[in-house]
């Protein structure tokens, strides 16, 4: 009678390559009765690595060591953690793209309530990736002359880099080349992927090194990546409530930096900074001590607001220097904590 890969074969399997992964030593029975998910008898475990060595998935390479795993059981393991991936990738390409249209809306919401509510002008931003770790890569197949990089990293965000190789790569060289990225480089953050590290990972990687190198750059520009930083503003009109802001041209400049957005780019980056720097709450810039050169005179109260762990996004109030302050800080202090209750951790 033939032996079937079951269940418990397949864990056990799994434990065994894992366990191997980490520390190069061959693996016995009694390593992986301690892992408590299989709560399995060391008897038992040591029947069914009996029936894996049968079949082909592990051989033992010395008479009194435990057993690693052969090109067959690295092949099963490869197959399934990468089948497994292409679904979870699928999945979650479907309910990022329903989560960003929800929350574009979302946002565009706050930023008319925060305008209705102080009946001056508001923006909000989308929210951006910060101190960020990996959470696995996928390399995939396009043609001859490129692979696809598809990097997710904390926070659910998918990262998509078309990698140029300078010969065609099989299937097999691919599934060996996401197992030792994965291996490595799952977890990590930014800081922790050293040269030490991408080292070794280009020495195992023997002459693909170009390939590992093009993708660990995919790996850090999605880890630090702001490209897609969106800014929704409301209630620009607001502005012409107060005669201070209306003479020598003072509101139309205002009204194009809210439209134009670009000079914005600044004070986002200035505001959350200081939030990784420690300076939470509420911040204030009155006149020139904000960057934006034509809300001089203007003041501008900012917020910040977390979605997930690592991904944070700015609001903020502009409007005149006698503005009421108190108002505005509490409107955005509520806006701020129902944003984070909504989302964070979901």
């Amino acid at each position: 009678m033939a032996l079937e890969m079951d269940e418990r074969k397949t864990k056990i399997l799994e434990a065994i390559i894992r366990n191997y992964l980490e520390t190069g030593e061959p693996v016995g029975s009694r390593t992986i009765s301690r892992y408590s998910e299989l709560n399995l008898s060391s008897a038992t475990i040591r029947n069914e690595m009996s029936d894996l060595e049968e079949m082909g998935y592990i051989i033992q390479p010395h008479t009194s060591a435990g057993r690693i795993p052969s090109d067959k059981g690295y092949r099963f393991y490869v197959d399934r953690m990468m089948a497994d991936k292409e679904k979870e990738v699928s999945e979650m390409k479907d309910m990022v793209v329903e989560k960003a249209d929800q929350l574009s809306e979302l946002l565009k919401q706050v930023a008319k309530l925060l305008a209705f509510n102080t009946n001056y002008a508001a923006m909000i931003t989308s929210p951006q990736i910060h101190r960020n770790k990996l959470k696995f890569i996928q390399l995939s197949k396009v043609d001859e002359s490129s692979i696809l990089a598809v990097i997710v990293v904390e926070g659910n965000i998918l990262k998509n880099k078309l990698i140029p190789v300078s010969e065609p790569l099989d299937n097999d060289t691919i599934l060996k080349l996401n197992l030792l990225l994965n291996t490595h480089l799952n977890g990590l953050s930014l800081e922790e992927i050293n040269l030490g590290l991408i080292t070794l990972i280009k020495e195992q990687a023997g002459i693909h090194t170009d390939v590992i190198s093009s993708v660990i750059d995919a790996v850090a520009e999605a880890i630090r990546a702001d490209e897609n930083l969106e800014i929704y503003t409301s209630g620009a009109n607001n502005i012409f409530r107060y005669p201070e802001l209306t003479d020598n041209s003072r509101a139309s400049e205002i009204i194009n930096a809210l439209e134009e957005k670009k000079e914005l780019g600044e004070l986002v980056s200035e505001t959350l900074q200081a939030e990784e720097e420690g300076s939470h709450g509420i911040q204030v810039y009155i006149g020139s001590e904000t960057k934006v050169g034509s809300m001089q005179d203007c003041s501008v109260v900012t917020a910040t607001y977390e979605l997930d762990e690592g991904m944070r996004g700015m609001m903020s109030i502009i409007g005149p220097k006698r503005m009421d302050y108190e108002k505005v800080a509490q409107t955005l202090k509520t806006l701020q904590e129902q944003l984070d209750s909504l989302y964070r951790k979901k």
